[in-house]
């Protein structure tokens, strides 16, 4: 299986040093800012490219993906801060009979975190006394904040009925992967749940894995549909 890389910043980098574990081998990479970069999306020599994975920036998403859809190139894509202009990325999508996914964050761990954040919000929700936040670090480098994991989380919290204010905290600073706490506080007692990534590979395998099962696919996909685990 063939994948390109459009990013080659750390997280394209750990892509690139992992890929011949999960049977996928690097066509390319689109960076013009890393040494390595050989060409952009537009160029013809990528018509073999099975699926592009995607770690750059808002901006360039916007600009990549619909141009990747028209090449018939399926998409993982990594990149966060864009999703004001989900609505156009899937037309673009739909439009092409693509393939796409598109995750905040491809931590196998996280889908699961997540789910077991909806079922805390859910058995709390009736619970008046306590209340809720949501606390995320990361490295000092990620600009956008709260992340997109953080937004997901308490999207999640709120399709489960936890309808009371929901505190969100971020912190940047270091070299911090990424955690996420979710807590639920009464007059006498509180209830935490984290998730703590202890490096950033677990995000890479789970991009290659969600490039192994969107070859082939239409349409527009989460990690959750990769996983098998239900909304």
């Amino acid at each position: 299986m063939r994948i390109l890389l459009v990013g080659h910043g750390r997280m394209g980098r750990l892509v690139e040093s992992l890929a011949g574990q999960y049977g996928c081998e690097v066509a390319g990479i689109v960076d013009p800012q890393s040494p390595s970069h050989a060409a952009g999306v537009e160029d013809a020599r990528w018509g073999a490219v099975d699926v592009a994975v995607d770690f750059t920036s808002p901006d360039a998403v916007m600009a990549n993906v619909p141009l990747l859809a028209r090449r018939r190139i399926n998409v993982v894509l990594g990149t966060t801060g864009w999703q004001q202009h989900e609505p156009a990325l899937r037309q673009a999508i739909a439009q092409a009979g693509t393939g796409i996914v598109a995750a905040p964050n491809f931590s196998s761990g996280v889908v699961l975190f997540e789910a077991l954040v909806a079922a805390a919000a859910r058995l709390l929700a009736g619970q008046d006394d306590f209340g809720a936040f949501l606390h995320e670090a990361h490295h000092a480098m990620k600009q956008d904040a709260p992340s997109g994991t953080a937004l997901l989380l308490k999207r999640a919290m709120e399709r489960a009925g936890f309808d009371r204010p929901i505190d969100v905290a971020s912190t940047r600073a270091g070299h911090i992967p990424g955690t996420h706490t979710i807590g639920f506080d009464g007059s006498s007692e509180s209830i935490t749940l984290t998730h703590t990534a202890r490096d950033r590979s677990a995000f890479a395998r789970g991009a290659l894995v969600a490039a192994r099962w969107v070859q082939g696919k239409q349409g527009w996909f989460t990690m959750h549909d990769v996983l098998g685990v239900p909304r």
